[in-house]
């Protein structure tokens, strides 16, 4: 039985995500602000992260970024309708997806529905090459999920791993956006173009280190693309 954590300052909210998400199958438990949620997210395994911006006490954005140290974890990130800067910024540190206030508890069942799929062994709409992928100051293992950049283990979240895989499947070649949403994100995604836009360049900020040479282009009026270095 999946178990989902919800972090929100709102009663009401939690009350009504937790009778969707029980009677979904799925084993719930809660906390109302973020000062034990980072502690007891190192103490608990949970398999998805249900994580509101605006919170008493150490707030989401700064939640998510300590969960990233030491978690691969999906969060979805519950923020209000007009703070689009935060769902952004919420991306960039590491969420997988965001849902917005005031939302539909069969969309959110869908959304965690969705990001489990894509995180369950064998689901993930990807293609697994057999072998370790090796490219110019980069190695891509599908089976463990590790990056190498010349030489050094990079963290991705579980999305930046996927896409990476997926590009990187197919160098040379271009894709869109919404081709990057469907192959990556999933038909039942229902973000917006401007979240891969994000990822990439989340991507591309880890890629670089040790002055490793960039292999995300961009197609300007496409998409992007992975390069093999020469």
């Amino acid at each position: 039985m999946p178990k989902i954590l919800i972090i929100d300052d709102e009663a009401k909210i939690r009350d009504l995500v937790k009778v969707y998400l029980v009677k979904e199958g799925f084993e719930v438990q809660e906390l109302s602000d973020g000062n034990e949620a980072v502690n007891l997210i190192k103490a608990e395994h949970y398999d998805l992260v249900l994580l509101d911006l605006m919170l008493p006490g150490v707030d989401g954005l700064t939640i998510c970024k300590e969960i990233r140290k030491f978690s691969q974890v999906p969060v979805i990130i519950l923020t209000a309708r007009g703070d689009e800067i935060d769902r952004v910024i919420g991306l960039e540190v590491g969420a997988d997806d965001y849902i917005v206030k005031p939302f539909s508890p069969r969309e959110m069942v869908a959304r965690v529905k969705a990001v489990l799929r894509r995180m369950a062994p064998g689901t993930v709409n990807l293609p697994q090459p057999e072998r370790l992928l090796t490219f110019p100051d980069l190695e891509i293992n599908p089976e463990s999920r590790v990056v190498v950049v010349k030489g050094q283990e990079i963290s991705l979240t579980p999305r930046e791993f996927d896409l990476l895989l997926f590009l990187a499947s197919f160098p040379g070649r271009a894709f869109s956006r919404e081709q990057l949403l469907t192959n990556v994100w999933g038909y039942d995604y229902f973000g917006d173009l401007r979240t891969v836009d994000t990822h990439i360049n989340r991507l591309r900020d880890k890629l670089s280190v040790n002055g490793a040479r960039q292999p995300i282009a961009t197609v300007w009026g496409v998409g992007y693309k992975f390069e093999v270095p020469k």
